[in-house]
């Protein structure tokens, strides 16, 4: 029950018909006797500077989530950021600091090396390629370079976009050799798809998948179907490989850190969660 204790969490974005992070949390809160919940809060992007200004003026505020339109211009109204969020460009989760100061963090990355870590795969010293330079692409690249990959190649259709992005990894991690390269999979430890290429049924794949090793691991960001295109292809020729909805599932516990809540599992967060329908 929602009461004068009920801390708050904002879930910031427009429009918000398509949230689906208070069907995860808010169960989960419940289930765990949290006093708290998430709360969609739709706001156009021209009121969102003064709107998140607003919100952490309440005094029963926690944090907030931030999703499209606003991870980009989340990061000029920061007083301190992650060092992913430089990386990336954009935010995903605020909180407000003892002081009084807005610290910002990007934990769509961090969502998918935590469920390449449960799986087994050895992040440290690892040969990565990330096809997709965009949001999802520059937060995970972030999270590889945090935790010691030796090396990333970025491949994207707007090759300046590649080119900045490895700019800001190596600045950012000097023992990490960022640069841009094609969409060859071979020889790669790690090939992630963090394009939209597998949304629908007639998208072609994002690499040639003849020239994946069976010792390579595949990501996946498309979350539409559990299985794409690209993961049974990869699936055929032997790869180990992480479903997209698992990077959604592996995110939540990071927010649920950084606000203070503790952790949870993604069995336990799959477990409650409730039907969007």
């Amino acid at each position: 029950m929602i009461n004068g204790t009920t801390e708050l969490v904002a879930h910031i974005g427009y429009p918000t018909h398509a949230f689906k992070a208070p069907l995860i949390y808010n169960p989960w809160f419940q289930s765990r006797g949290i006093d708290a919940v998430v709360v969609p809060m739709g706001c156009r992007a021209a009121d969102y500077p003064d709107f998140l200004r607003a919100v952490f003026r309440l005094t029963n505020i926690r944090g907030a989530l931030i999703t499209m339109p606003h991870k980009v211009s989340t990061v000029a109204l920061l007083d301190d950021a992650a060092p992913a969020v430089a990386i990336a460009g954009s935010c995903n989760a605020v909180r407000r600091e003892p002081d009084g100061r807005l610290l910002g963090d990007m934990f769509d990355g961090a969502g998918f090396t935590r469920g390449l870590r449960r799986k087994g795969f050895a992040l440290a010293g690892a040969r990565c390629l990330i096809v997709g330079a965009g949001g999802v692409g520059s937060a995970i690249a972030a999270s590889l370079a945090a935790e010691g990959v030796a090396s990333i190649g970025l491949c994207d259709v707007n090759e300046r976009a590649a080119a900045d992005l490895a700019h800001r990894v190596m600045r950012a991690y000097s023992n990490v050799r960022a640069a841009v390269a094609s969409a060859d999979p071979a020889g790669y430890d790690l090939v992630v798809n963090a394009t939209p290429l597998g949304m629908n049924d007639d998208d072609p794949l994002p690499f040639d998948v003849a020239r994946l090793a069976a010792e390579t691991f595949v990501g996946e960001v498309v979350m539409k179907r559990e299985m794409t295109p690209l993961l049974c292809a990869a699936r055929a020729r032997g790869c180990r490989f992480q479903v997209g909805s698992d990077m959604l599932f592996e995110m939540i516990p990071a927010y649920l850190e950084f606000f203070g809540f503790g952790t949870a599992t993604p069995d336990e967060l799959r477990a409650v969660a409730r039907p969007s329908s």
